[in-house]
């Protein structure tokens, strides 16, 4: 390994929290990442927990910043009781997030959004992180996402699916 770079072992989680956004008709959020659209990866509202934020707080936070979608349009319903993890492909780890994390330990979110569609604006973000959105049935998530993250969102949709 070269001198100065870490051991991936090594490295840490990054704390993120995200929103599984689902609306009246039992159908959840998914968004095609712009930076992944050659890939066709699709995933859920994300992102980092800033220093002094909860979790939920992080994850409404990053529900507004990639949707445009604000709290008062998205009632938190259910909070996964554990953290989930993943850990990048090899071919990321070191350099992603300034090289600081190995994979990303995620909190995770259920919200029933109260909006019409008008109200959702993934260009909200700048940049934004979304180049289109769509409803997609539940147990479609884990299909839509990059390969790692698939156990991830596996997690995610057996925690929530009786409360969709």
């Amino acid at each position: 390994m070269a001198s100065g770079s870490a051991d991936h072992e090594d490295l840490r989680y990054r704390q993120c929290a995200g929103v599984m956004l689902a609306n009246r008709e039992g159908l959840v959020f998914a968004a095609q990442r712009i930076d992944s659209k050659n890939l066709g990866a699709w995933q859920m509202p994300q992102g980092g927990i800033d220093p002094g934020e909860t979790q939920q707080e992080a994850a409404m936070r990053e529900l507004e910043e990639e949707t445009g979608v604000s709290a008062d349009l998205a009632d938190v319903i259910a909070r996964m009781p554990y953290p989930v993890r993943y850990d990048l492909p090899e071919e990321l780890q070191g350099k992603l997030w300034g090289g600081r994390y190995r994979g990303q330990e995620q909190h995770w979110f259920l919200a029933r959004f109260t909006g019409t569609d008008a109200d959702i604006d993934i260009a909200a973000h700048n940049p934004p992180e979304f180049s289109e959105w769509k409803w997609v049935e539940p147990d479609e998530l884990p299909r839509l996402i990059v390969p790692f993250k698939r156990e991830v969102y596996r997690a995610v949709v057996k925690e929530f699916r009786s409360l969709i």
